[in-house]
């Protein structure tokens, strides 16, 4: 569980850094499949050890801009 395997600040980052990733997106912010896609982004780069704030907002930005190149939005 992703609870276990980071500390409260990192999982912390994590939310904020989706929240403003997702406020990136024009349409469909809240769809759940975006926000996986933006969360799974955010995991990936805390597991590779960035679990600053910055470093997993950029992550989670560059997710949402793959999805907005793809959908077009």
């Amino acid at each position: 569980m992703i609870t276990e395997s980071f500390d409260s600040r990192t999982l912390a980052n994590m939310e904020v850094a989706l929240d403003r990733a997702c406020e990136a997106l024009s349409v469909g912010a809240e769809e759940h499949g975006a926000r996986r896609h933006i969360a799974s982004r955010i995991l990936a780069c805390a597991k590779r050890g960035d679990r600053t704030l910055g470093g997993l907002t950029e992550a989670g930005r560059a997710a949402a801009s793959e999805l907005c190149a793809t959908h077009g939005s």
